[in-house]
């Protein structure tokens, strides 16, 4: 289970950073996205989300569970459950976030083209009324005010674009900040590791003894 979490994870990072520079591979993670969210897997992806998080909240409740009995009532066994209910809650956590970074980025990349490409069109407009303005004398003022509107929508467009930018350069930020949190996760993974390790060493030398506490009994 830790292995998937972990696989999932690396998997939405590598997607975030393809999404934020441009690569070849960009376009079709861009495509795969688009079609993933079209038809019926909308409705899969939120019913995944919806199991994980339900899931998650479990462990964290079984987390809190067990730390507010007393510490000497947690047995090596408790306490290894209790590492991997803190690791495993911890990992679904860090992936539910990161698929909503994922679909965030998407939708601005997706928007940010759209925006370019009606600044360039209404450029092209532009470009052409200003030319027949200059060729002709009839309609010159209808001209001028289209112009006039055309100024005002490309200083609009400009201005949600520049806007669109800084959003992806917050994201860009926060991905940072997800990069160094995730090493503390991999820190705090092997962590548990060890002392996961040291718990089962414990708990095998308790059996050993126990096995031969009722060994010398018998005889």
């Amino acid at each position: 289970m830790n292995q998937l979490l972990f696989s999932l994870v690396l998997s939405e990072m590598a997607s975030i950073m393809l999404l934020l520079f441009r690569n070849p591979l960009r376009k079709l993670l861009i495509m795969g996205i688009d079609r993933a969210k079209r038809g019926r897997a909308p409705l899969v992806v939120k019913s995944v989300a919806a199991t994980v998080f339900v899931i998650m909240m479990y462990y964290v409740y079984a987390v809190r569970e067990m730390q507010s009995r007393p510490v000497e009532s947690l047995n090596p066994t408790d306490q290894i459950l209790l590492a991997n209910y803190m690791l495993q809650a911890s990992l679904m956590g860090f992936s539910l976030f990161l698929s909503f970074m994922i679909d965030k980025l998407h939708h601005y990349i997706r928007e940010l083209r759209l925006l370019r490409k009606t600044m360039e069109t209404a450029k092209k407009q532009y470009r052409s009324f200003d030319d027949s303005k200059s060729g002709g004398g009839e309609g010159v003022q209808a001209l001028g005010e289209e112009i006039s509107n055309l100024r005002a929508k490309i200083k609009e467009l400009e201005f949600k674009c520049e806007t669109k930018e800084k959003e992806v350069k917050s994201a860009e930020t926060s991905l940072g900040a997800l990069k160094s949190q995730s090493e503390g996760f991999l820190e705090e993974h092997a962590r548990l590791q060890e002392e996961n390790q040291n718990f089962r060493n414990q708990l095998q030398s308790i059996d050993q003894n126990s096995s031969h506490s009722d060994g010398k009994k018998n005889m």
